[in-house]
């Protein structure tokens, strides 16, 4: 046994492929695979899989929710492809394909307005939305998906209504735009946070081989499809629903399943408030679970980051009141029902973690609109909370910071979404 199993000169793995070793035998040099009896043959399949789908060095390149998000990506994509499928069959109906009245011209016309809508609301978008694309990823990626399924109903529904078909089309073509813009700059963002070696470009490459499957798979099945509804609008809007059904499940899913590790608004308010209740600090996935991933539109307190040194204070008073008690490179202010925060230009990421807290702190603690106070004394109340957030994070951010270091949070960089207002005050005592 010994002789046949010679002498290990090195051992040498690849990623968590497999293990193999180098023996001295018979003046020559051998090597051989460390695997249990039986397991190569299937290891070399699900090799071949894992190196043409899969990023380079998985799992340990990316981030441990990889696998389960792409999961549901992929029955997400696989649904929204044959649902678009529907939607394509439809608009195509509409434009006049198979009628022979229809004119070349006229179609034309419409797909051309289509596609010039499209494009007018693409750029629009991102000029009101891009900067929050990066901070609320998961809530605009699903958005961006319940647009999407909207967008291809109404492209079902339109033949049905010829007079108003250009009007629809065109309308749904808006729509896509927007999901093309918010889906691509969310699916970026995500693999900004799936890399773990740097390897971005890899990530989004197999992504893309992911889902030219899925597509395929998807194509295969639609040409079973078409025939069949062709013409047969119940068992069109049956399948459309149950593709949808599945599609805003899959996604809803595939959302919930990523762990960021940095802090946007909502996580960090999340620990937060958890800490200021029992000092207990959540890590990434319990704050992940609890974090909304719906756009919300209900009344709250909104908070401002990086503005304008006039949306904080108007005074020289109110500059001496925003400087009392705090020596931090930031000035916090109430304004309008806002929580307004100005930075100044040194403010290190730590300052701008815990001017968030005190931000987050402050509207927790802000009267309700509908109160009965005079508005001076609302004004003279704000300052007093204002104070209170100083002392208040004196107290407790070294700790806070701490704790959330040691329990898994990036504090090196933030998804925090800031303004790019940086402003440089002087105080009276200055």
């Amino acid at each position: 046994m010994e002789a046949d199993s010679g002498v290990v000169l090195a051992t040498e793995r690849y990623g968590s492929a497999g293990s193999w070793k180098y023996l001295a035998k018979d003046g020559v040099v051998e090597r051989k695979r460390e695997d249990r009896d039986g397991e190569s043959r299937g290891n070399s399949v699900v090799g071949v899989f894992k190196s043409v789908f899969l990023p380079q060095g998985y799992p340990e390149s990316v981030s441990g929710d990889y696998l389960q998000y792409q999961f549901w990506d992929t029955v997400q994509a696989f649904s929204s492809s044959l649902s678009g499928t529907l939607a394509t069959q439809a608009s195509l109906r509409g434009v006049g394909v198979g009628n022979q009245e229809a004119t070349v011209a006229a179609a034309t016309i419409t797909w051309l307005l289509r596609d010039g809508t499209g494009m007018l609301g693409r750029i629009l978008f991102a000029w009101q939305k891009g900067s929050k694309l990066d901070s609320e990823a998961k809530k605009w990626r699903l958005f961006a998906d319940v647009l999407n399924d909207i967008a291809m109903f109404m492209e079902i529904l339109a033949p049905y209504f010829p007079a108003c078909f250009t009007l629809i089309v065109c309308t749904a073509g808006i729509f896509k735009s927007i999901v093309g813009v918010a889906g691509g700059a969310t699916r970026a963002a995500l693999t900004v946070h799936q890399a773990r070696r740097d390897n971005m470009a890899d990530i989004s490459a197999k992504d893309g081989s992911q889902e030219t499957l899925v597509n395929l798979a998807g194509l295969l099945i639609s040409l079973t499809l078409i025939p069949l509804v062709t013409d047969n609008a119940v068992l069109t809007l049956s399948l459309f629903f149950l593709f949808t059904i599945l599609h805003l499940f899959a996604n809803y899913k595939a959302v919930r399943s990523v762990v960021m590790e940095t802090f946007n608004e909502a996580r960090l308010s999340i620990v937060l408030q958890q800490y200021l209740r029992d000092e207990r600090i959540l890590t990434p996935l319990e704050a992940n679970q609890r974090e909304p991933v719906f756009l919300e539109f209900r009344k709250t307190v909104p908070i401002r980051l990086g503005v304008r040194l006039q949306e904080v204070i108007q005074s020289p008073e109110e500059l001496q009141l925003a400087t009392k008690k705090n020596n931090m490179p930031y000035l916090l202010g109430v304004r309008n029902g806002c929580v307004c925060i100005c930075l100044g230009p040194e403010a290190s990421v730590h300052q701008e973690i815990r001017a968030v807290c005190q931000a987050v702190w402050i509207g927790s603690k802000l009267s309700p609109p509908a109160s009965t106070e005079t508005n001076s004394h609302q004004h003279q109340s704000h300052w007093e909370t204002v104070h209170e957030s100083h002392k208040l994070m004196d107290t407790i951010f070294n700790a806070f910071l701490k704790g959330v270091e040691a329990a898994g949070w990036d504090t090196k960089r933030t998804l925090l979404d800031w303004d790019e207002w940086r402003v440089q005050w002087k105080s009276k005592s200055n």
